[in-house]
């Protein structure tokens, strides 16, 4: 079992920034891919970044250019680090975990509201 528990989330103006932390209860070296997801209102939740435990990344393209992932193993946490914020970008975000056999993992959630 994989628990995970999100923070970070906020307000902020459009153009501002705000880093989302996943915390981890297992070592990210157990898990085979991190995301982070996000499910704005009215519509399905997407992927918006991952990372796989080789350390590769992928972006939705609407976020490409603007938000990070990364991750600290010592801490057991992932990070998305989300600059030049945009209204679109407001969301309830969440971390997922997906084990080596497949099985997924959900935190939940924590909220990004991007307005002036």
């Amino acid at each position: 079992q994989v628990q995970l528990v999100e923070s970070g989330g906020g307000s902020v103006q459009p153009g501002g920034s705000l880093r989302l932390a996943c915390a981890t209860s297992v070592s990210i070296s157990r898990i085979n891919v991190m995301g982070w997801h996000r499910q704005a209102p009215g519509k399905e939740r997407e992927l918006v970044a991952s990372l796989s435990s080789l350390g590769s990344t992928d972006y939705v393209d609407s976020v490409k250019g603007r938000f990070t992932i990364s991750r600290d193993n010592a801490k057991n946490t992932v990070y998305l680090q989300m600059n030049s914020l945009k209204p679109e970008d407001t969301a309830v975000y969440y971390c997922k975990a997906r084990s080596f056999l497949g099985t997924d993992y959900w935190g939940k959630g924590t909220l990004v509201t991007v307005s002036s």
